[in-house]
């Protein structure tokens, strides 16, 4: 998963460099979508936020894996591993929709399909963590908490 975030950041990179929106190998954005960015935000800071967002993803992601990543909170891991979910799976639903049903922007068929699978590993990643990381039953820690003496 990782890999796949720094794969989309390299590429919002080159979008950014060229002051262009959309992704290497997506459709072209209209001119339209251009005027729209434009009154919020300049197209290439959209973009090198865009790269800020990947990069962030895959330190998350290589974090649920790593004995410095085990050292954030549980519940602040799960609230930032649904937050990536919901962005990723609304990223998307919209290239789905795109290539599956011509709805918005021209994506082909194997985009959605790229975009659901992406999705379904990811949410494979949230899943590995939360099992991972879930308390043991019985647990010395446990047994402390409950009776609030050792054993």
């Amino acid at each position: 998963m990782a890999v796949l975030f720094l794969g989309y950041a390299l590429g919002k990179a080159v979008r950014a460099a060229q002051g262009r929106l959309g992704f290497p190998g997506g459709p072209d954005p209209s001119a339209g979508d251009y005027e729209r960015y434009s009154q919020v935000v300049d197209v290439a800071t959209a973009q090198w936020m865009a790269v800020a967002t990947g990069l962030a993803a895959a330190a998350l992601v290589l974090a649920t894996v790593t004995a410095a990543g085990r050292r954030i909170p549980r519940p602040l891991m799960l609230v930032l591993l649904a937050l990536a979910l919901l962005g990723v799976a609304s990223g998307a639903v919209m290239v789905a929709a795109g290539g599956f049903f011509g709805l918005g922007a021209d994506w082909e068929w194997y985009q959605g399909v790229a975009g659901v699978a992406v999705t379904a590993l990811l949410g494979a990643t949230v899943w590995s963590y939360a099992r991972a990381t879930a308390p043991v039953r019985g647990s010395a820690e446990e047994d402390l908490t409950e009776a609030g003496t050792p054993g």
